[in-house]
């Protein structure tokens, strides 16, 4: 089967944080997988990797970096698959690897999320509902992971 989504990010240390995408993927039963590159450190590798990923069945592609966070530019511009930005913390509380993100030039874009854990999961369901725009089946999945989520807030009791 076919990897649907690329998770991809800067460090071997961002898998910490990155870790909640993939796993809320395999909560969806999406096919992903999950490497290290980097714009900076590896950019031929990445530009090569990211310019196949729709040939090998991608459609989503997940980058996560902090500091400079060039990652999900460098991605959106071998491309044409939608790219999710992650800022990762880093000295500046993530807010480098933020504006880094999300200032892409116009022409070139990259959806960007939240920094750190939640930007994770939030990339992660994010991509399952552009899957889900093609798949009845995953549709059905996300759906019933927003009702339950209501189901659980309206359970909610305070003393």
């Amino acid at each position: 089967m076919a990897q649907l989504v690329n998770i991809l990010m800067g460090s071997k240390s961002d898998w910490e944080v990155m870790k909640n995408a993939s796993e809320t993927l395999q909560q969806f039963g999406v096919e992903h997988e999950s490497r290290v590159l980097s714009a900076h450190r590896t950019p031929h590798e990445t530009a090569e990797y990211v310019a196949g990923a729709e040939a090998r069945g991608v459609q989503v592609v997940i980058a996560a970096a902090g500091g400079a966070a060039h990652l999900a530019g460098v991605c959106a511009a071998h491309t044409l698959l939608p790219v999710l930005g992650v800022p990762m913390e880093s000295k500046l509380n993530g807010l480098d690897s933020l504006l880094s993100t999300v200032q892409m030039p116009s022409g070139i874009p990259v959806g960007t999320l939240a920094v750190g854990k939640a930007g994770a999961v939030n990339a992660a369901l994010l991509a399952v509902a552009i899957l889900a725009n093609k798949d009845p089946e995953l549709k059905k999945k996300l759906k019933k992971f927003r009702e339950d989520q209501s189901a659980k807030i309206l359970k909610e009791i305070l003393s």
